[in-house]
């Protein structure tokens, strides 16, 4: 029997739960679409679990999916803002109707617990920091509000059918396997990526701009520890997945520059919109709730990542030397 199931297991996150379940000797399935997944982000664990190319859309193969399972890891998303400004109903799809096809397929099939990625972007814009789970939500962008409706919805089947559920609040995850290739990446995938391959990042607002930036490491900590809590102390709750502590991107380019020899300057470009100014957690609920706490700091997750890029560059014939 698979303990775990993990949605989006191709993905930056899910595939990280997946190696670490692996770690421990843990059963598990995985599902993913591949439409924002990479293949490649479990190529080296191929093999070694249940995986299954499986859309949230298509029930019934959720259904299956969901078949034997305690626990389920529900990572999968379209986990960009940009992209959700840029097609909500694409966004809506993915992390509204996804996410209740998954918890109805996770309480016909008598899943114990589901485990789901929420977002910081919840919070909106409110001035106040740190940012507490007892604020009032005040999402911008339509992807979080889907965020925000995939919280409802999980906090609906606690109370309503009894499936134990906990929502954790990641703020802006980094680390190795994260893609940035695309125009909606994540930010620091994105500057590590081109500063090694010798090209300006770009900077969207004046730099000043900062985020609770949190190695994934703490995410996939807060996971497991989420799943095996005691039921009274988690279910049907949203906690808060951070360090507690914040960097400008101005700062984040500042240490980049060192740990990649980047000698360059950033390209300044508008700010987008649905993007918020500032982020910052208090991650005193988790650590009371179940025990987290901050694995790997900001400077030691950003040395990880950038040696992780660079083992990746130094792989490929086709990158240029530089980024070596």
């Amino acid at each position: 029997m698979a303990k775990y199931l993990i949605t989006g297991v191709a993905g930056f996150i899910g595939s990280a739960i997946a190696h670490a379940l692996l770690e421990r000797g843990a059963s598990f399935r995985g599902i993913d679409n591949l439409s924002t997944g990479r293949r490649q982000n479990i190529a080296a664990i191929a093999g070694k679990f249940d995986f299954r190319q499986v859309d949230l859309l298509d029930r019934a193969a959720l259904a299956d999916a969901c078949k034997g399972v305690d626990c389920v890891f529900h990572q999968a998303a379209i986990p960009s803002v940009p992209r959700s400004v840029a097609n909500p109903l694409e966004n809506n799809a993915a992390n509204v109707d996804g996410t209740l096809n998954l918890l109805v397929a996770a309480r016909e099939a008598k899943v114990r617990r589901v485990v789901y990625a929420a977002s910081s972007s919840a919070y909106g814009e409110t001035p106040t920091l740190p940012k507490r789970e007892d604020m009032a939500p005040d999402p911008i962008s339509p992807y979080a509000v889907a965020k925000l409706a995939g919280e409802m919805y999980l906090k609906s089947f606690y109370r309503v059918y009894g499936l134990e559920t906990v929502a954790l609040r990641y703020f802006n995850i980094f680390g190795p396997r994260q893609d940035p290739n695309s125009p909606y990446s994540a930010v620091l995938a994105r500057f590590i990526s081109s500063m090694l391959a010798g090209k300006a990042p770009t900077i969207f607002g004046d730099g000043e701009t900062s985020r609770d930036f949190t190695y994934v490491e703490n995410a996939v900590h807060a996971n497991l520890l989420a799943a095996e809590a005691p039921g009274e102390k988690v279910a049907g709750r949203v906690f808060n997945v951070a360090t507690g502590s914040r960097t400008s991107l101005n700062q984040a380019f500042a240490a980049l520059k060192k740990l990649t020899g980047y000698t360059g300057e950033p390209i300044y470009a508008p700010a987008r919109a649905g993007d918020i100014k500032h982020s910052l957690a208090d991650v005193t609920r988790a650590r009371e709730a179940f025990g987290y706490s901050v694995q790997v700091n900001f400077d030691e997750g950003l040395r990880r990542t950038v040696e992780w890029y660079r083992s990746q560059a130094a792989a490929d014939p086709a990158v240029p030397a530089s980024a070596r």
